[in-house]
Formats: structure tokens, sequence, C-alpha cells
């Protein structure tokens, strides 16, 4: 693989930790500002929505960029956002910085998707998409253990300013190692390129991201309340069992990418599938802590198994116009994913008693109805073929 896929690496390194780090930080954030788990809980829901908002403003304004200069500048706008997060005086402040920083993210993920892709021959582009988001795994396995501890050692700022100093690092290596190219010569009005929302597979494609995604972090977000609540493991005990999230992460992550070059179609709804049995099994296993950590580590495989085939298909169904833009969009729909969970998720635990109990079942019918949506896309794209 080229050098420049692991300098996009590094920079998913760096948004890994500040996307995920926060929620083994919750209960320290929580206490700081004297605030609810479920309302810090919104910290990820604002983080997600702030990439939803910048996928498109920024891809569109940044795709008339040469692809270099783009990723440096929206690593600069990620390093910002860390610095104000560890300065933010109050909930509101830190809410804000949080969606300051997330504006860089799906834009970036989304230029660097298809930087990705050009980099390689076209039967390896699941694996260059899918190193690109080891970077984010790894930031599971080293990172944002790292990040917790630091967080309850030496008080939740510590970790932000740890991750700007991340960012500056993403920049000088994306500066050095990312290959330059001229910006487009001839580029589309934004109109040409939002007919991309026009095809049917692409939204289709979206809402299956979503759905699945939904399903991850209805229950991932309150994994520090579930692991110290119904397993009964300490706080202390949260950082390396976060270890092995990250590890599952990156065995699902390469796992997806391997087989979606070999079976686009079967990778996905695989992992779908092999998703939805694994939050069934959190119903039981997190009342038992060799099943809770078992469960942890599958939670990680099946949920970013998943990325990899449907960044492709998504990628492959905007062929030759807008991928960029599709691209982000896919990434914007993650995060949404990853909001609208995390509110069904403290939704479920202020609404009822034992919400914490019923939270593993209320989010397996997430990927039921993703995997309801990824089977009518496919049915309908080989409809033409079969007529």
């Amino acid at each position: 693989m080229p050098l420049a896929l692991y300098a996009l690496t590094i920079g998913a390194f760096g948004i890994g930790v500040t996307e995920f780090v926060i929620m083994g930080l919750l209960l320290d954030v929580g206490h700081d500002f004297h605030v609810t788990v479920s309302r810090a809980g919104l910290l990820i829901s604002g983080y997600a929505l702030g990439v939803v908002a910048g996928a498109p403003l920024l891809t569109g304004w940044m795709s008339r960029w040469p692809q270099k200069t783009a990723l440096i500048v929206l690593m600069l706008i990620f390093t910002i956002g860390n610095i104000a997060c560890a300065l933010a005086p109050n909930y509101g402040m830190l809410m804000t910085a949080r969606v300051i920083t997330a504006l860089a993210h799906g834009t970036f993920f989304g230029i660097g998707s298809v930087l990705a892709t050009s980099l390689v021959p076209t039967e390896r582009r699941a694996s260059a998409v899918a190193l690109m988001f080891t970077g984010l795994t790894v930031a599971n396995v080293l990172g944002v253990p790292f990040g917790t501890w630091l967080g309850q050692h030496y008080g939740w700022r510590a970790t932000f300013w740890a991750v700007g100093l991340i960012g500056v690092a993403a920049m000088v290596v994306l500066a050095a190692f990312v290959p330059h190219t001229e910006a487009p010569k001839e580029v589309e009005s934004w109109k040409s390129d939002f007919r991309i929302f026009t095809r049917r597979p692409v939204l289709l494609g979206l809402l299956t991201t979503v759905l699945g995604f939904a399903g991850v972090f209805a229950v991932f977000t309150y994994i520090a309340p579930l692991l110290t609540t119904l397993t009964r493991f300490s706080e202390g005990a949260v950082a390396p069992i976060l270890l092995v999230f990250g590890g599952g992460l990156v065995i699902g992550n390469l796992l997806g990418g391997r087989l979606a070059d070999r079976n686009l179609v079967g990778a996905l709804l695989g992992a779908i599938i092999a998703l939805f049995a694994v939050l069934v099994f959190g119903a039981f296993a997190l009342h038992d802590k060799v099943g809770a950590v078992l469960f942890v580590f599958g939670l990680g495989v099946t949920g970013f198994a998943t990325v990899p085939p449907l960044q492709i298909w998504v990628l492959g169904k905007a062929e030759g116009s807008g991928q960029s833009l599709a691209s982000s969009f896919n990434i914007a729909a993650f995060n949404l994913g990853n909001a609208i969970g995390a509110w069904i998720g403290g939704a479920v635990i202020a609404g009822y008693a034992h919400g914490l109990n019923l939270l593993p079942w209320v989010a397996a019918i997430l990927p039921v109805s993703a995997f309801a949506v990824a089977w009518l896309a496919i049915r309908l794209e080989r409809k033409p073929q079969l007529a």
C-alpha cells in the first residue's frame, strides 16, 4: 500500500480518538458540569450532528481544492476544535467546541476515501478504504483507552489537549506523504454534484448505514454505565475493556475490507446479520463479566465489519459524479446513526426503570431494519439484470 494511505490513517487516528474517547469520560464530564449521564451522552449526538452538517458544506466547498490542501486544512479545524474542548468553561461551550471539531470529520473521510481508492488497483479499493479506517480502529485500541486513563487520572481536559497534539502531528504527516494533486480545472455546479441523491441505490445505502450504526451506538454510547452497573465492573476496568473493543474494531474493519473485495453484497449482509446476533447475545452477556468482555469484543468486530462494504457500495453507486460528496455523506450517515443511537439509548435509560437492561434488545431492532433496507437495495439493483 502507498505511504500516502498510512498518512491518511494517522489523520483518521486523531479523529477516531476525539470521537470515541468521550464515551469513556461521560461520568467524569457529567460530574464536573453537574449533568446527568443521559445529558452528557448528548455530547456524542452533538458531535455526530456536527459531522452531518459539515459533510455537505465543507465537501462542496473543498471539492474545488487540491486534495492535499483540503486534508491539511481539515486537520487544522480539528485541532482548533479540540483545544476549544480542553478550554471549555461549561457544558454549553464544550458542546459547541465538539460541534466545531466534528465539522472536519465527514469531509476528511469523504475526500480521503476517494483519494485512497485512486491510489490502488480496482480490486483492492475496499482494502484501501479499510486501511484508512484502520486509523479509527487503532484509535480505539490505543488512543481511547489511553485517553480514558489520562482523563480519569489527570482530568478529562488533559485528554483533549493530547488529542490536539495528535492533530498537529497529523498535519505534518499529511504534508510530508500525501501526493500533491492539482485542483480540478473543470468543475460542475453544486446542483450537478447533488444529482447523486436522485439515485435510489445511493439513498438506500445511506439509510442502511444510519440504521446499522444506530444499533451499535445505542449500546456503545453507554458502555461505561452498562459495565459498571449491570456487570459490576469497577470504573477503572472500563479503559482496559475499551481496549478489547478496539481490538475487535481492527479485526472487523480489516476483515470487512477483505471480504468486500471478494463479495461486496455477501460481506454487507453477513456483517449486518452478525451485528444483530451480537446485540441479542449482549442482552444476556452483560450480566456476566466474561460474557460482557466477549460481547464488547463482538460488538467491535461486527460494528466495523460493515464500514468498508458500505463505503464502497455508496462510492460505486456514485461512480463518475460527486464521489467525494457521496463518500462524505456516507460518513455523515455513520454519524447520524451514532446520534440517533445515542438519543435512543438515552431515552430508554431515562424513560424506564430498568432501561440499561433493555438497551441491547432495543438496539437489536435497528440492524434488522438495516438488513431489510440493504436487501431491498440489492433486489432493486438486480431487477433490470433479471428482466
